[in-house]
């Protein structure tokens, strides 16, 4: 596999996140669930470049916490 630019993919999938006017976005994680051709699944990640792993790994442990109700935006 190659790193490829996500952004129109993303788009495509019609991928939206709950932002407030004048939010700054300065990282990003993303997951990626892949059918590959012969039929199998794959997970894929990306991510900006300046994260790394510790980063990332926060960056997903948070998600958790957000998808389980664990915490919400307004926690901060």
């Amino acid at each position: 596999m190659a790193d490829q630019p996500i952004g129109q993919l993303l788009d495509s999938l019609g991928v939206t996140a709950d932002l407030d006017d004048g939010d700054l976005v300065t990282d990003a994680l993303v997951i990626l669930k892949v059918l590959q051709p012969d039929g199998s699944i794959a997970l894929s990640t990306g991510a900006t470049d300046t994260r790394d792993w510790i980063n990332q790994t926060g960056l997903l442990r948070s998600a958790i916490d957000i998808s389980e109700g664990n915490i919400r935006r307004s926690d901060d």
